[in-house]
């Protein structure tokens, strides 16, 4: 029951982070792009493209987090030591950005700053989600199960570079959604833009890629040794023929068809990400096993959640049902 009760958590804590950077990754990607867009209408329609749901996004953060801290107490406290300054500059960003979005309609006198900082609080928070996740996979130092590392310690070329992945991958998801809910030149600049992110995102892809494996022996071997190589080729193929798919769609000029294979083509990341790192939830120092609250606090905490999340997930597919469609300047239409 342990070990069932374990996964589950494991497994609600990645689907939670999942559907926020599937969620929060569009509604970012807007931002980083957004001073690209001509100020007046098209950027007024970009914003209006997430202005109903982008509020709620942040709600699989807490979840996220919040499910860490509850189930895997032991990990909560090592990464936030560890990772203490690009969480709160993540979060900071967020709150700043956040703070742009509303005064950029308010205070129409400075409208041009809070378009500079809804753009630099969406980059400066995508890059710190990145480098988190680049700072976790080259591992955390651990002593007598607390952290034994520096302030500077994840700060290295591979977290530099996961945060620059990450960035250009939120812009595509960005570009693909405006090409999904804008017409005319937003539309085209937004599908121009998709092209060349796409190329961006597949380059970041294989060089992560390539320098994760190269990270630890561990990583290593459950990708190019024998016969893991086979159990986990399906991985980066899917990602190739994603990829080809997504090519078609765009010469096509297909609306909606470039929005979800770049989802999807998140999933599979998300995938190969899950592959690398369990049953670790600190790769090479952490089991989840290791990290996990006592089964009774999880058995407690899984009656809510099965209460609750679903709610959750009703209410956020409703408010996509309700402004779906077209969007404007002056806000959704049929």
């Amino acid at each position: 029951m342990y070990f069932d009760l374990t996964v589950i958590w494991a497994l609600i804590i990645v689907i939670a982070v999942f559907i926020y950077v599937v969620l929060d990754g569009f509604d970012l990607g807007i931002g980083i792009l957004f001073t690209r867009f001509k100020v007046g209408p098209e950027r007024d329609t970009a914003m209006n493209s997430i202005a109903p749901v982008w509020d709620g996004n942040e709600t699989w953060l807490v979840m996220g987090g919040g499910g860490l801290l509850a189930a895997f107490p032991l990990a909560y406290g090592l990464i936030f030591s560890a990772l203490y300054a690009p969480i709160i500059a993540m979060l900071l960003a967020l709150v700043f950005r956040g703070v742009a979005f509303e005064f950029r309609w308010r205070d129409p006198a400075h409208r041009g700053f809070w378009d500079l900082a809804f753009t630099g609080g969406s980059l400066l928070a995508a890059f710190s989600q990145g480098v988190v996740l680049g700072a976790l996979l080259q591992g955390v130092a651990i002593s007598q199960r607390a952290y034994a590392g520096g302030w500077w310690d994840w700060l290295t070329p591979f977290s530099l570079l996961t945060g620059a992945g990450v960035v250009v991958a939120y812009a595509l998801l960005g570009a693909t959604w405006l090409v999904l809910k804008a017409e005319g030149h937003l539309q085209q600049q937004a599908r121009a833009m998709a092209w060349w992110l796409g190329a961006a995102v597949l380059a970041a892809i294989a060089l992560v890629s390539l320098a994760t494996v190269f990270l630890s022996a561990a990583y290593f071997d459950k990708w190019l040794s024998f016969p893991n190589i086979l159990w986990v080729a399906p991985v980066p193929l899917l990602v190739g023929l994603a990829s080809f798919a997504f090519v078609r769609s765009m010469r096509a000029g297909h609306e909606l068809a470039p929005f979800l294979l770049t989802l999807f083509i998140f999933f599979l990341c998300f995938v190969g990400l899950g592959i690398s790192i369990f049953p670790y939830v600190i790769p090479g120092a952490v089991t989840i096993w290791d990290a996990a609250t006592d089964p009774s606090s999880q058995r407690f905490m899984l009656v809510g959640t099965v209460v609750v999340l679903p709610m959750i997930l009703g209410y956020t597919a409703w408010s996509y049902w309700v402004f779906r469609g077209k969007v404007s300047a002056d806000g959704y239409h049929a």
